[in-house]
């Protein structure tokens, strides 16, 4: 494992410009995905890029895709009168 590829919680609670504890408690809930090693957390330097708006990872970029899908598959004729307009 790359040490450089990952960060560190506290790390990243200096990038966010939060606490320690409050990035402590998104990665427990799930909102943060992290690896555990040993007693502490591993967070991959990718997932911050997402964590910070930077860049959008496959799977959202699926559901966006989907979601945009289904939109104009409903309301296609809808949408291109508006367009005309």
């Amino acid at each position: 494992m790359d040490s450089s590829a990952y960060i560190s919680i506290p790390e990243l609670a200096r990038i966010l410009g939060v606490s320690r504890i409050a990035v402590y408690r998104k990665v427990k809930n799930g909102r943060i995905q992290a690896t555990k090693i040993g007693r502490t957390y591993a967070i991959d330097r990718k997932s911050v890029e997402n964590i910070l708006g930077k860049a959008l990872a496959e799977e959202d970029k699926e559901q966006i895709d989907a979601a945009v899908a289904r939109t104009v598959k409903e309301y296609g004729y809808t949408l291109k009168l508006l367009g005309a307009e």
